[in-house]
């Protein structure tokens, strides 16, 4: 049977066979081991399907019913995980990037959602919805699954959904009734669209319709990805209007204080504050729009501290540093010569002492790049990992970090990864004598593909190499 990826149009006849064929899937999981009536141990070295075929579902969905079972995801448990509450959750989304282009998705996306059967969430970049509006009558509806502000819809957490699908596969996704991986949401369907950053792409999130049929018509998701553009379109003006205002005001000192009354929370929210460590040796730290380069060291010293938030004693930092004996009169002089490279970017971002300690959050690549491996989202996972971790540093937290992310990438490229991942992360420098993952990638390619003598090549290379 040939498999699309495209969803039905809702009412007709091809959708009622889809949704049959989602249900009689549903009851293979259990009978194969993919659900608790089959037990989720039984799933073995055969692989995540444990070799048995799901016929009639869409390959994305069958795919990423196959994440769902490696998640141990329970298709049982009606409710989604609650990640964010409270006070936590407000402080979370007003600090988010995606809190200035909420007015645009109310007016575009929310407003005419009232009484029309629908809800729209928006989540952020690991699938933790932050707003959920629109329906009253839906809304109290949806509170029984848990599709609520703060909760974990990941495929990690609930499976296939259209909110973490749709991040997981970094593109627009239609999930349908039954072809949802939890049963509890069987009555549900929804649009999902990632949310890029318009000037980076690193991506900040996901806008989502929730429903009934209707919340997968062709036409919904059309509308979806053009509001998606529309506040990728206002977030850029918004920039651009604050880059201009920083021009036009009168040039002047300004300490922290005048410019935490400057730097308003919207305009705060208007950037991912973000370290590239990925590839390069040295950083590029960007705050509130501004780019600098660093010097090796200082990029080495920003990376160990925004990947331990809450702060380094001045003797810890050293260890983790400086190889062999490190020496905090060494450290010092290199704190304050850091301290006024931070000072001229951005007063907020100069570091604390004792513990030694950055006071804003600051998102390096590579804990995007394990944040990304951590929800199953291996291929966005590749896509940013631009290469190892400031590559020639020689600092002892440095060699950690860099062998951490390098190995759980291979392992879940190894793992998850189809033929074209094994061979995008082939092409990386650290795997270009990797056997194992051009091993991999030869047995997933089809016989007739003209990928295949390349591969070939490159073992009897790697063969020659090592019997020279």
């Amino acid at each position: 049977m040939r498999k699309t990826n495209q969803p039905a149009v809702p009412g007709t006849d091809a959708a009622a066979l889809l949704q049959r064929h989602a249900l009689a899937g549903h009851e293979l999981l259990g009978v194969a081991g993919f659900g608790p009536a089959g037990g989720l141990d039984s799933v073995n070295s055969a692989g995540p399907t444990g070799g048995v075929h799901l016929p009639g579902l869409r390959s994305l969905v069958e795919e990423s019913w196959q994440r769902s079972v490696q998640f141990r995801a329970n298709p049982d448990n009606p409710e989604a995980p609650l990640a964010l509450d409270g006070e936590e959750l407000e402080e979370y989304r007003r600090q988010h990037p995606l809190a200035t282009i909420m007015p645009v998705i109310h007016k575009l996306l929310v407003l005419p959602s009232h009484d029309s059967g629908l809800l729209v969430a928006v989540g952020d970049e690991v699938g933790r919805l932050l707003w959920v509006e629109g329906d009253s009558v839906m809304q109290r509806r949806a509170e029984g699954m848990m599709f609520v502000a703060g909760a974990d819809w990941s495929e990690a957490s609930v499976g296939t959904s259209a909110p973490g699908t749709a991040l997981a596969l970094g593109r627009s996704i239609q999930i349908s009734g039954a072809e949802h991986y939890k049963r509890s949401v069987h009555p549900w369907s929804c649009t999902a669209v990632p949310f890029h950053d318009p000037d980076s792409g690193a991506l900040l999130g996901v806008v989502d319709i929730t429903g009934t049929e209707s919340a997968v018509a062709p036409h919904t998701l059309s509308l979806v990805e053009a509001t998606v553009a529309a506040a990728q379109a206002q977030l850029r003006v918004e920039r651009l209007q604050l880059a201009a205002a920083r021009q036009a005001a009168p040039a002047r000192r300004r300490t922290p204080s005048s410019a935490a009354k400057a730097g308003s929370a919207v305009e705060g929210s208007l950037y991912r504050n973000s370290l590239q460590l990925l590839g390069r040796d040295q950083a590029l730290l960007s705050i509130e729009g501004r780019t600098v380069a660093l010097s090796a060291r200082h990029s080495e010293i920003l990376a160990l501290l925004s990947v331990h938030p809450k702060g380094l004693s001045a003797e810890e930092l050293c260890t983790l540093l400086y190889p062999g004996d490190g020496s905090s009169m060494t450290l010092r002089p290199e704190m304050v010569r850091l301290r006024k490279v931070l000072q001229q970017l951005s007063p907020d971002a100069v570091p604390a002492s004792r513990p030694y300690r950055l006071p804003m959050d600051l998102m390096p690549d590579s804990s995007q790049v394990l944040n990304c491996l951590q929800r199953g989202a291996h291929r966005i996972a590749l896509e940013i990992y631009r290469g190892a971790v400031l590559p020639r540093s020689e600092a002892p937290g440095i060699i950690d970090l860099r062998d951490r992310v390098s190995s759980l990438l291979r392992e879940a490229v190894l793992t998850d990864g189809s033929a074209d991942a094994l061979l995008k992360y082939a092409e990386l420098p650290e795997a270009k004598d990797d056997v194992g993952v051009r091993t991999a990638a030869l047995r997933l390619l089809p016989l007739r593909s003209p990928k295949r003598a390349a591969v070939v090549a490159d073992l009897e290379r790697l063969e020659n190499e090592l019997s020279a």
